[in-house]
């Protein structure tokens, strides 16, 4: 639900359309207020939000109907919202008010987290990082990268589901979004070498049969449809297909990926599809290494920060327009 403060500023409810592309006009500004006093026992927390994560994954979570709502209930229908932000008020013993917290929260300036359930409290993590707020200020993509589920998502994928070798031939769609970003980041410890802007080329067969002569031995996808045809179409024997997203399919109904099935049988190509979810498991492995090659400046992201609640929509939907470059952040609040 989204939730405003006792000085009626507003946050955002947004609805998503069944169909087509998003709309700036399809968002709504409400304001409701938010009382500070908890009923004690209840568990509930107060969050007062400074950052939130803007990803195209959350269309489908805001949609009427869309079939990942009934294949995990991770997906299922809710008011989208990864981010990071301040406890005001908290009856769960694990909280305190001025805690750091990051997880689920809402598109608006304070979120009531019933039972505390998905945040976490973000403690410092080496030495070197004195509180995860100076962290913060310093690299103010960290705390989304680290707690929003796109940064588990680029570890994940690609460390356990493309099980890259070295010396093996990495393609990465989308790798100037959020996710496609971070797996570009986390392949730089093998080597990166080119990019192209697939806005400018007519055949993407014919592209990726350019950039990749020797052929492809993994594709990270987040695109679907025709990227991901041209890249089966390119891959070697054994090759792995990682299926992070559907973007160009999120919004267009029309469009669905085709690849050559008789490529897929005789050169034994495994497609996968995955959410982060499925890597909890190594999500202390990714806190832990990602935390310290940023710190240490090993890998540098690249981030795309919007300023005030009121950017939101323009943000959410210049993301299916291409507009952002890097992880997409809304700045909601200044501390």
């Amino acid at each position: 639900m989204k939730s405003f403060n006792g000085d009626g500023e507003q946050v955002h409810n947004n609805e998503g359309s069944h169909r087509g592309s998003p709309e700036e006009s399809a968002f709504e500004m409400k304001t409701e207020y938010v009382s500070l006093s908890l009923l004690p026992g209840s568990n509930d927390v107060v969050v007062k939000t400074l950052y939130v994560s803007i990803d195209p994954y959350q269309i489908n979570r805001m949609k009427s109907f869309s079939s990942s709502q009934k294949a995990i209930g991770f997906a299922a229908r809710i008011s989208p919202g990864e981010g990071v932000g301040r406890v005001v008020a908290s009856e769960h013993p694990n909280f305190e008010k001025g805690d750091l917290v990051g997880g689920l929260l809402s598109w608006g300036e304070y979120s009531i987290v019933k039972g505390a359930h998905m945040i976490n409290k973000l403690n410092p993590w080496s030495s070197h990082c004195p509180t995860m707020l100076e962290f913060w200020v310093n690299i103010s993509v960290s705390c989304l990268l680290l707690t929003a589920f796109s940064g588990l998502t680029a570890y994940g994928g690609f460390f356990e589901v493309c099980k890259p070798r070295k010396g093996e031939k990495v393609f990465v769609s989308a790798a100037a979004g959020s996710v496609g970003n971070l797996v570009t980041l986390f392949k730089q410890k093998l080597g990166f070498d080119e990019a192209f802007n697939y806005k400018e080329e007519q055949d993407l067969k014919a592209t990726l049969k350019r950039y990749f002569p020797d052929g492809i031995d993994i594709y990270f996808d987040n695109v679907g449809a025709e990227m991901q045809e041209a890249a089966v179409a390119n891959m070697n024997t054994f090759g792995r297909v990682a299926v992070c997203g559907v973007m160009s399919e999120y919004t267009d109904s029309n469009k669905r990926a085709a690849p050559n099935m008789v490529d897929v049988v005789y050169k034994r190509i495994t497609i996968r599809g995955f959410l982060a979810a499925d890597y909890m498991n190594v999500h202390a492995d990714f806190i832990s290494s990602t935390a310290d090659h940023l710190h240490n400046g090993r890998i540098h992201v690249l981030e795309d920060i919007s300023v005030g609640l009121d950017s939101i929509p323009a943000a959410f939907v210049g993301l299916f327009r291409g507009d952002n470059i890097g992880k997409k952040i809304v700045k909601v609040t200044c501390e």
